[in-house]
């Protein structure tokens, strides 16, 4: 049997995948088993921050595996303690909880903000409050932070205790606080799967304001924003404010699973003994990639990666065939007249590899792409929208 049958056969069916057997990579380059070269600017949906087998990524791994792979979160280990602490040196928050992926940080910051509202206001303040067009994960209880009705279709009942207002919509924000008995609110900067769509630096400040004043938590969703995805180190960076929690994943580990819950001064005590836990959380060879991936996110690096960002920007503007551009750093958006899927599959077929989100075509390409090969990609997506549907 093939590989894509034996994959059907033994695989839960979760996934629409394309024809693209992968063998290996190097940097933006991913090769199929035939030896066809693409150039990759899904990153494996943000996670790859500086690309495929990047060799200070590699040297981390090798050196931290060599000497222990796992232990349980019962002992110390150098890898999640030096981690956790240029985290909080670069951001200003003040402990870490490690975990596993996206959802699982942002159901970390959940009990945190639940936990706190309970002490502080009563048992009954638990609500939580997420915008419409949102995504937070998979898990039974993100699902129910997430603001997009075909994602609970199926799974009904949802974790109770979390209500979708519209985003942009200051009075709406108000309303719901005054009306439930509020813990926290919880956004993305930029609605990634939601289409690619940034928050304006208004709403985003008067959310700050208005949470501030009502003593509710602001928690930022930064797991496919953060680590440098945007041009800054974190989302919320570009808009000048500071939340109480944030969450990230993806691109912290830049290949191998790591998620953070990044815990600020209102929360930073609120777990005690065996309030919360994860098996595989800091596991020392992630946390070793993730601190190869952190201690490059330098100004400088990120300067090259907003430059990179007004390059495909002033690109895609103006172009026959694409509608609009949106979103920010390296986190693109192209609404294209095309349909997105028939400019995704000849894409792949022209050796250039793309994401969707929602209607439009999504770019997140490897922080360090060589600007060259980001310019021929761009080549090859404008060549395919100029065309007539």
């Amino acid at each position: 049997m093939s590989l894509t049958e034996l994959d059907k056969k033994y695989i839960a069916s979760t996934y629409n995948r394309f024809p693209v057997e992968v063998s290996h990579g190097k940097g933006a380059i991913l090769y199929d088993k035939n030896g066809k070269e693409y150039i990759d600017l899904g990153s494996g949906i943000g996670v790859n921050a500086f690309g495929y087998c990047d060799d200070n990524w590699c040297d981390a791994v090798k050196e931290q595996i060599s000497q222990i792979q796992h232990t349980s979160n019962l002992y110390y280990t150098e890898p999640s303690v030096k981690l956790a602490k240029l985290l909080c040196e670069k951001t200003g928050m003040k402990k870490v909880f490690f975990s596993n992926s996206g959802a699982e940080a942002n159901e970390c910051a959940i009990k945190a903000a639940r936990k706190y509202a309970s002490k502080k206001k009563g048992d009954e303040y638990f609500t939580i409050i997420t915008l419409k067009n949102s995504f937070h994960g998979r898990t039974l209880t993100t699902l129910a932070a997430t603001g997009q009705d075909k994602f609970h279709e199926l799974y009904k009942p949802l974790t109770d205790g979390f209500i979708s207002i519209d985003a942009e919509d200051t009075d709406a924000l108000l309303t719901a606080i005054k009306n439930h008995k509020t813990a926290a609110v919880i956004l993305e900067c930029i609605q990634g799967e939601g289409g690619v769509i940034p928050l304006s630096h208004e709403y985003i400040s008067s959310v700050r304001k208005i949470t501030e004043e009502n003593d509710v938590l602001l928690i930022i969703d930064e797991v496919q924003t953060g680590n440098g995805r945007t041009g800054k180190l974190y989302a919320y960076m570009n808009y000048g404010i500071t939340p109480d929690i944030v969450s990230t994943a993806k691109g912290l580990g830049g290949g191998l699973p790591l998620g953070a819950t990044l815990l600020g001064e209102k929360v930073e005590n609120i777990f005690d003994f065996g309030d919360h836990g994860s098996t595989f959380g800091a596991n020392p060879v992630c946390c070793a990639a993730a601190l190869s991936v952190l201690e490059r996110l330098t100004d400088g690096f990120l300067d090259e990666v907003r430059k990179k960002s007004e390059f495909l920007f002033d690109f895609f503007s103006d172009r026959k065939g694409i509608e609009s551009v949106s979103g920010m750093g390296l986190m693109v958006g192209l609404k294209t007249t095309r349909p997105a899927k028939d400019v995704i599959l000849e894409a792949m077929e022209n050796g250039v590899l793309l994401l969707s989100a929602k209607d439009k075509v999504r770019l997140l390409p490897p922080l360090n792409i060589d600007i060259g090969l980001l310019g021929k990609a761009a080549e090859t997506i404008a060549k395919i929208c100029e065309k007539e549907n």
